[in-house]
């Protein structure tokens, strides 16, 4: 490093109390300045040049040691914050690639944001930030303390992916991260935010938004970025990442009282944008979230008023023109609301349970009324991935067909790529252990997802169903290409291939030319009511002659 480089940068850290430091990747010491030195407990003399920073007391026994020790390795890990005995206040540690065997080392000390000052029962004893009680107060009280102070924002963070840290690693693990995002949740912060932890895996930082402090926007990206960034945790690399809602005083949210309220709307849209998602409160999201809780108390009370009803639309087999079976499309009755479809509510029923009860009532419903069908004729059953969460898919499953008296082989389970991809292993033994009972598999919506091809070769699937975006565009030359590959697959592997949407003549009899095997559509029907299938059965038997 130059010496007029080193000369600036330790003017410069004296005039703003900013720590320099150059170490090599293994944390020899090259350069510090005199403010690194006593943020880090290190004489002033030239004797620190040729030791290890790693050695130093006030560095070995901090939490974060282990992570530093990966930061000099590869500087792109997080900016690491650390807390000393000595002093309660903050320590915050950019670290940085000065060239290939160097990292340049930037110190700051913080502030006392909440680790002092806050009393025993406002504090999360896990973290040592503040909880909901502190936040309450602090948004109960809040005051523009000076005229630099214009707003208030409420920034709430979400951990994505958290739970699978938890299920693969442990609850340990899992409070060891959470202390470690709680460190670099910190080092973001400035001297008037407030961090808290309001339970679980959320977090809000509490940020007045004034002209010395950073943009909101630059917090929650700023955290967003180290979220991403690999964690260590009991010797095991952790990636997660961050969903952030944003809601501010002045911008869209009037009254102190509704920041944590909006700021949580546009955290539940962020999450269901994308992992990693930062979205600002809109007096739209108010609108929606008020729709979808007074749809929500709807739903929880829908089964029990039995207003869900099965609709069945028939499947037939196009090499003899015979028809197979039917396929159970559930449907709502809403009073207020009228015939909703299940895309409007089954993500909802997923989202908060409901699935598991709505799920069982499908399939006890669908394989009772295929009962009183005058033929063997399969029925198929749409099944959630929520369901696989647990074994008791397989125990409804027998029970269902033991009540009902359907043999086995007239039931399908209509299952997304969704189910294969949570967890791989659960899931084959589960579908294994339905095929093993006699009840088909198909693969639904096939050739949407973006790895189906792997998962033929594992899962017992007895049908794939193509996917009604690919016949629509049968006379594009792409979608020609990809339909016929898809039931050339079929064949090789000794698997029925299904086209969904067949809605024209020209589109059945191309299909069946390209060799698909069975087709379903509203050219053949659109979906009936139970009570409609007698009639229809004893139809297409005397138009087929």
């Amino acid at each position: 490093m130059p010496n007029e480089v080193i000369h600036i940068l330790g003017e410069t850290a004296h005039l703003s109390s900013l720590g320099f430091g150059v170490v090599t990747t293994d944390g020899i010491i090259t350069y510090a300045n005199p403010a690194f030195c006593e943020m880090f407990l290190i004489a002033t003399s030239e004797t620190y040049v040729g030791q290890s920073l790693l050695e130093f007391p006030s560095i070995s026994s901090n939490a974060s040691f282990t992570e530093l020790k990966l930061a000099f390795a590869c500087p792109d890990s997080a900016a690491i914050q650390f807390h000393f005995d000595r002093d309660i206040d903050p320590l915050t540690l950019e670290i940085a690639e000065l060239n290939a065997g160097s990292r340049m080392l930037v110190a700051k000390r913080g502030q006392k944001l909440l680790l002092e000052s806050i009393s025993f029962h406002q504090r999360d004893h896990l973290t040592g930030l503040g909880n909901r009680l502190l936040l309450d107060e602090i948004l109960e009280n809040w005051q523009p303390n000076s005229p630099e102070v214009s707003s208030l924002a409420v920034i709430m963070i979400d951990l994505d992916r958290f739970k699978k840290v938890i299920d693969a690693l442990g609850h340990s693990a899992g409070d060891t991260l959470l202390k470690l995002v709680a460190q670099r949740i910190m080092s973001v912060a400035q001297e008037p935010d407030t961090v808290v932890r309001m339970g679980g895996d959320v977090f809000v930082v509490a940020h007045p938004i004034g002209l010395k402090s950073m943009s909101t926007e630059w917090v929650a990206k700023r955290i967003v970025e180290l979220m991403n960034r690999p964690f260590l945790v009991d010797g095991q690399q952790v990636n997660i990442s961050a969903s952030i809602g944003i809601a501010a005083l002045n911008h869209g949210t009037d009254t102190i009282t509704d920041l944590l309220k909006h700021a949580e709307f546009a955290l539940y849209k962020a999450k269901g944008t994308h992992q990693g998602a930062i979205r600002y409160f809109e007096p739209e999201l108010a609108f929606q979230a008020m729709n979808r809780y007074s749809l929500e108390i709807d739903l929880r009370r829908a089964l029990v008023l039995k207003e869900f009803i099965l609709l069945y639309q028939p499947q037939v087999n196009m090499t003899d023109g015979s028809l197979q079976g039917f396929e159970a499309l559930i449907r709502w009755q809403n009073p207020a609301r009228c015939l909703i479809s299940p895309l409007d509510f089954i993500p909802l029923t997923e989202d908060t349970g409901e699935i598991h009860a709505i799920g069982e009532w499908i399939l006890h419903t669908a394989c009772k009324e295929a009962m009183s069908w005058d033929g063997n004729f399969s029925v198929g059953v749409n099944v959630s991935p929520i369901q696989f969460e647990s074994e008791g898919i397989v125990n409804i499953v027998s029970s269902v067909l033991a009540t009902t008296g359907l043999p086995p082989e007239r039931l399908e389970l209509e299952i997304t790529e969704g189910v294969l991809i949570k967890d791989f292993a659960n899931v084959l033994k589960q579908l294994w252990a339905l095929k093993s009972m006699g009840v088909g598999i198909a693969m639904d919506d096939f050739g949407t997802g973006y790895s189906s091809l792997s998962y033929l070769n594992s899962f017992p699937f007895s049908k794939i169903k193509i996917d009604q975006s690919f016949v629509r565009g049968e006379s594009y030359p792409k979608s020609r290409a990809l339909l016929q590959a898809i039931i050339s697959l079929g064949g090789s592997l000794d698997i029925v291939t299904i086209a969904e949407g067949v809605e024209t003549q020209d589109q059945y009899d191309q299909l069946a030319a390209d060799g698909c095997l069975g087709a379903q559509g509203y050219l053949i029907s659109v979906p009936m009511p139970t009570t409609s299938i007698r009639d229809f059965i004893s139809d297409f038997k005397k138009k087929c002659g």
